[in-house]
């Protein structure tokens, strides 16, 4: 069996899970091929992730004129398919929030995937996150190109699903794939009943690197890591008032901001204007070994975020034993049992995650290190990235043919 995976940026910092899961197809025995839309346009410092840019083919490097001359060639060798197709990408494109030239767009980046489908021998298509990337995958396939499915994660196809297609891709799809019971339960909402059965759920994996135990004893001095790409959804301005608030009580801690993103200058001048220097480092992006350490270097992972799907950094640290702080939404509660491995607050409120950071520097590291133990019991239970790649691969077994 021959799978393409198709993504808008490949590979991605922040994305790493996907890596994961192709080699776990690999380990299972399909042949993968990694096509994306464009480059990464992040730094790349993960040295697996620098050598999968060797393996994948970017659709936009083929440059404009053959990005035109597929189109012309696929009018010309599948007229049918193609008007088809063309009604098909005007139908989204008025309603989509990226509108109709865009889609346009994803129609000519859809011939040029078909021809790549056929020199390889691609059975079939699955790519992730419902965005362009399907779109691209189901106007392929509209045109005569291999069957499609998707993972959705959230939280931003949730935020709009009509203007992305959500209902029409769902329908053309083999089958969908969920990472969650929430984002499940999402999917159920945007398609009939009849086709509930061919949605599915393969939770994000963590890399044996993680699941290994660790030797390293939880510290003895109150530090906190928060893990994620530094933009609105994950709460990080505040974290920092949050911060600020338990800085004023005259508490001594550390909190370590490991990432980069659009947000990092707005989150360095609200430290600076609240003197928080000496509380709250920012140390960029960071390889998946350095991530590893950064965990094992804090008690406690916090994570207060406003939007998510089910943060693969939530899962590394449980495994790794530390407990974690987050909040009330998306798929987080599968996972973190609040008084057994973790702490619940309501998105948005200061105020509780203040009193949960307090509460954490309050509890033992006895309790805290029991606290971690269950946590990563949960997550080799739900969370290992070769098992759930072997789930995987059986769905490609059933639907693909």
């Amino acid at each position: 069996m021959k799978i393409a995976y198709l993504t808008n940026q490949y590979p991605n910092a922040s994305s790493t899970f996907i890596r994961r899961e192709i080699v776990g197809m690999e380990a299972n025995g399909i042949t993968i091929s990694r096509f994306a839309i464009r480059p990464s346009v992040s730094k790349l410092v993960d040295e697996a992730d620098l050598q999968e840019v060797a393996k994948t083919r970017y659709i936009l490097r083929a440059g404009a004129v053959h990005l035109l001359s597929s189109l012309l060639q696929v009018a010309i060798s599948r007229p049918n398919r193609w008007l088809e197709t063309l009604r098909l990408t005007l139908k989204i494109g008025w309603r989509s929030d990226r509108g109709l030239l865009v889609n346009l767009v994803y129609m000519v980046e859809a011939c040029v995937l078909l021809q790549w489908c056929k020199e390889e021998n691609i059975q079939h298509l699955h790519a992730h996150f419902s965005t362009n990337p399907v779109s691209v995958a189901m106007l392929c396939h509209a045109l005569g190109g291999p069957t499609y499915s998707f993972t959705v994660h959230g939280p931003h196809e949730f935020d709009k699903p009509e203007a992305i297609a959500l209902p029409e891709k769902i329908h053309r799809a083999a089958f969908v794939v969920g990472i969650s019971s929430f984002s499940k339960s999402q999917l159920f909402r945007w398609c009939s009943y009849k086709q509930w059965s061919k949605i599915h759920i393969i939770r994000c994996g963590v890399d044996e690197m993680f699941l290994t135990p660790a030797s390293v004893p939880m510290p003895k001095t109150p530090r906190f890591v928060c893990v994620g790409r530094l933009d609105e959804q994950k709460g990080h301005l505040l974290l920092v008032e949050a911060v600020s608030q338990l800085a004023a009580e005259g508490l001594q801690f550390k909190v370590v901001l490991v990432g980069d993103g659009p947000l990092r200058s707005q989150i360095e001048t609200l430290i600076s204007q609240l003197n928080l220097q000496n509380h709250i480092e920012l140390t960029g992006w960071a390889s998946n070994a350095e991530v590893r350490q950064q965990i094992l270097a804090a008690q406690i992972m916090v994570m207060p975020s406003f939007a998510e799907g089910l943060p693969v950094v939530i899962m590394e640290s449980l495994a790794l034993s530390r407990p974690v702080i987050s909040t009330y939404i998306a798929g987080i509660p599968e996972l973190v049992k609040p008084g057994e491995c973790g702490w619940l607050v309501p998105a948005g409120s200061v105020e509780a995650l203040a009193a949960a950071m307090r509460q954490a520097m309050q509890t033992s590291v006895i309790d805290l290190e029991q606290m971690g133990k269950t946590g990563a019991a949960l997550v080799v239970q739900n969370h290992n990235a070769a098992l759930e790649a072997s789930r995987l691969a059986d769905l490609f077994r059933q639907y693909v043919h």
